[in-house]
């Protein structure tokens, strides 16, 4: 029987999950197809339960469904609880269970191709919405030392700091504009694009939430936009010296978290990644 996978969204044409997910299971010789599907939120609920049929492996889940399904759920990780959000969803005989990836994804993505440990580490995290919540949660997991939350809106920012604070970690927040942002900016020894500034066909394509000059050559730049590959954060980055990872990496290195609680298998990762560039690059990204 072939089984089945996929990813639920609305909208979900833009999605590139299909393309690395089944690449790796072509690779490994599995039986299933991975697809994805938009779901309508009235539809969640339908959706959700016909997930308990027996050739179903699970889901993956984007936006605006991370936090709807969970109702739907028979169990939720502790990881998906404190961020609030479940990106995957696992079928075993019926019995449904949540779990977030995004935040162990990030962090797997950055140690692998940039060496980073956050233990001890100053951080920047620009943005304070729910890509965010979950990337200051793994970092805090991961023995950061500080952070600093910039956000247009203070109040949002200020909301992640006591989160972060809460778990042990000192943290401050501060505009996405000013002095402030440039001073935490110069002390960072990791930073993280969190907002849409630079995201194709986004409100600010061809913006940037900081100039090479307020980027110190010391840091780690993660720009989470993917699309494109190329940012404009991540140019300023590479002009500053500084070592840039756009957000592709964080995608295929959730992707391969959930690959693995579905089939129990090591993901290709190799695959996965060789397959996720080749379709950007194929969309001109």
């Amino acid at each position: 029987m072939t089984q089945r996978l996929g990813i639920i969204g609305y909208p979900i044409g833009h999605s590139i999950s299909p393309v690395f997910q089944q690449a790796a299971l072509d690779h490994l010789g599995i039986d299933a197809t991975y697809e994805k599907w938009e779901v309508t939120p009235e539809g969640v609920g339908e959706f959700v339960a016909g997930l308990r049929a027996p050739d179903s492996l699970g889901i993956n889940i984007t936006v605006p469904h991370k936090q709807a399904v969970i109702p739907f759920l028979d169990e939720v990780d502790e990881w998906a609880t404190a961020a609030g959000a479940v990106n995957t969803i696992v079928n075993r005989e019926g019995h449904l269970s949540g779990h977030n990836t995004d935040g162990p994804g990030f962090l797997r993505a950055l140690l692998v191709e940039t060496g980073y440990d956050p233990t001890g580490t100053r951080a920047l995290i620009l943005g304070a919405g729910g890509a965010a919540r979950g990337i200051l949660l793994a970092l805090v997991r991961g023995g950061v030392g500080s952070l600093v939350i910039a956000n247009r809106t203070l109040e949002r920012a200020q909301t992640l700091a006591q989160l972060s604070e809460d778990n042990g970690v000192t943290a401050e927040a501060v505009s996405l504009s000013g002095d402030d942002l440039t001073q935490a900016a110069a002390s960072a020894d990791l930073i993280v694009n969190c907002t849409t500034v630079g995201m194709s066909h986004g409100p600010d394509e061809h913006g940037s939430p900081l100039a090479a000059a307020q980027i110190p050559a010391s840091a780690i730049v993660n720009d989470v936009v993917y699309n494109p590959m190329q940012t404009p954060l991540i140019r300023e980055a590479a002009a500053a010296g500084a070592t840039a990872l756009g957000g592709l990496h964080m995608l295929v290195y959730q992707g391969v978290l959930s690959f693995q609680m579905w089939t129990g298998q090591d993901a290709p990762v190799d695959v996965m990644l060789a397959a996720a560039m080749k379709e950007m690059a194929s969309r001109g990204a």
